[in-house]
């Protein structure tokens, strides 16, 4: 057989070989049927069932996931606990069953799918990932009312093959001495790789079409680094990728020795190297990975499997808690981005969600909302670690309408007598163009910048990286993305404010050395590559780094520019 290899997202970090298990998900088959009134009551009774069954398996998971993983990262089990207790989805789909006399299980895909179809529609790739997680509910749901088994064990050793895995797919499966998982779909931020990094089980995601290729039993070897898998590899392919993972394992070692030392360059100078978190729970695997704090907080971790916004009380409990565990290290917290496709209680339909409603535009239309969570933010900066950001600004009129609902919030606080830290630092995002194009003017008016590159490419370059058919097109060494990014920079230090990057980009090892002598303050990446990028920085000098920049903007395609940056 012919060598294959394909190209994926490199989502848990790790070499393995071994036979592929193709996992085939059963799909539950559902199909409209009428129910007689007299049996009205006895359908609502088996929907009964079938979700306290799903419920009790997934206590049984969430069990098992606390002891593999700790109890912050099994919290997505408890978000889809809540799901099913959620009373007003479940009255509206008894209500229909009622009204309607249709099939339970035609309802519960109906009602639940409108939920799903919103998060897929998001223009936030986090939010459009936890639509898989909301698949996964309503199929438990419908497998349990049609009395289906799950598969969840077989023969070890083998590296899963999927389209696509829920959460309790990845936790269950780790019980069967899984080598590794790779599949169709998915991102960095998705689950599968989210747990699979917990786990410690290498994998590969977003590869389109592995299970068009991959035959059950073939050979194959999984790079979890590169994002590759290699079907039928040749002798000389495994022998190279066994030198590869022996090369990898002394790597790793020698970056565990560096979890401790400051990110401080060959000649001196101190960068802050942070992480992006979405939990306080995740704080511990943070430090643990030589972290200097938070670079970027998703607060939009508190809306998953609600339909109320959480109340002041709440979200000041979970941010005091961070800014705790993090001092004397700074959090910057962004405000909520959320968007019309995910206002909590609302069906709103957009056309393009992409350039909708959504981040700072939502925030400046419902003021209460945004007033609410920033009062709890600074009833929670005492400790004076507490940084805070907006998320997609467009114009320099809603950085000032934003900041003077930031004032009412504080005189609110000062006439209630709470404390707070009345310096509390207040930055932009710069991930839209036109925010590219005012860095200047923005920067007079906040004491910070952070560049989310993952909306910013993409908005640039007119790319939905979400789009297979034009994916290929989002790359963030193109010319014209690092000479925004250089102007951001320059703009925001002639105005005497740091920058920091919180983008995909930031976590980007070939591109470290880059963004370092383009003049970035600030790293805040995910915690498992903290350590890498922590070698990388401590091995060069700025003047050297300053080098590389000015060479590589020289460039005018993507190939000159990546040959040149893995060349040095």
């Amino acid at each position: 057989m012919n060598e294959i290899t394909l190209h994926g997202i490199a989502a848990a970090p790790g070499i393995v070989m071994g036979r592929a298990f193709v996992y085939k998900k059963h799909i539950p088959r559902i199909e409209e049927k009428a129910i007689p009134p007299e049996d009205v009551k006895k359908e609502i009774e088996r929907l009964r069932d079938a979700v306290s069954r799903s419920e009790k398996e997934l206590q049984k998971i969430l069990s098992f996931a606390e002891q593999k993983i700790g109890n912050s990262k099994a919290k997505i089990f408890e978000a889809q606990i809540m799901i099913l207790n959620d009373a007003v989805l479940f009255d509206s789909i008894y209500k229909r069953i009622e009204k309607e006399r249709k099939n339970a299980e035609f309802v519960v895909h109906g009602e639940i799918a409108k939920y799903q179809q919103l998060m897929l529609n998001s223009s936030d790739e986090y939010m459009r990932e936890r639509a898989h997680d909301v698949e996964d509910i309503k199929n438990r749901i419908i497998r349990n009312i049609q009395e289906q088994k799950l598969i969840s064990r077989f023969e070890g050793g083998s590296v899963v093959v999927s389209q696509s895995l829920t959460p309790a797919d990845t936790i269950l499966f780790s019980r069967n001495d899984i080598l590794g998982y790779a599949t169709d779909m998915g991102g960095v931020t998705s689950h599968t790789a989210l747990l699979s990094r917990s786990l410690k089980i290498p994998a590969v995601v977003g590869l389109k079409d592995i299970t068009s290729h991959a035959a059950p039993d073939d050979f194959m070897i999984l790079d979890g680094y590169a994002g590759v898998i290699v079907i039928n590899p040749t002798e000389e392919t495994i022998a190279n990728y066994k030198r590869r993972s022996r090369e990898m394992a002394k790597f790793e070692h020698r970056l565990n020795e560096l979890r401790d030392l400051p990110a401080v360059t060959a000649d001196g100078k101190e960068i802050e190297l942070s992480s992006n978190i979405e939990f306080a729970e995740e704080m511990r695997f943070t430090k643990s990975q030589g972290s200097h704090g938070v670079g970027l907080y998703r607060a939009e971790g508190l809306l998953i499997g609600r339909d109320t916004f959480p109340s002041e009380e709440e979200q000041y409990r979970e941010y005091k808690s961070i800014a705790e565990k993090a001092f004397p290290n700074k959090v910057i917290m962004r405000t909520f981005d959320i968007g019309g496709d995910k206002v909590i209680s609302q069906s709103y339909e957009e056309e393009n969600p992409f350039l909708g409603w959504r981040g700072i535009r939502v925030a400046l239309d419902r003021p209460e909302t945004f007033i609410t969570q920033m009062r709890a933010i600074l009833r929670a900066s005492t400790k004076k670690n507490i940084w805070v950001m907006f998320p997609m600004v467009s114009s320099l009129r809603e950085v000032r309408e934003a900041k003077e609902l930031v004032f009412q919030a504080k005189a609110s606080l000062r006439a209630e007598k709470h404390s707070f830290d009345d310096g509390l630092k207040i930055g932009v995002m710069i991930e839209v163009p036109s925010a590219a194009v005012l860095a200047g003017e923005i920067a007079t008016e906040v004491d910070f910048l952070s560049i989310g590159t993952n909306d910013l490419i993409q908005y640039l370059l007119a790319v939905d990286r979400g789009n297979d058919i034009v994916s290929q097109l989002y790359q963030e060494f193109e010319p014209a993305v690092l000479r925004t990014i250089r102007h951001i920079i320059k703009e925001a230090h002639k105005h005497k404010i740091p920058v920091g990057m919180c983008g995909e980009m930031a976590g980007e090892p070939v591109a470290t050395v880059l963004l370092l002598g383009l003049g970035l303050d600030e790293f805040s990446v995910i915690p498992t590559v903290l350590p890498e990028i922590k070698k990388i920085i401590r091995s060069v000098t700025v003047k050297e780094a300053q080098k590389i920049a000015a060479k590589a903007l020289t460039f005018s395609t993507v190939k000159e520019v990546k040959e040149f940056l893995v060349g040095q």
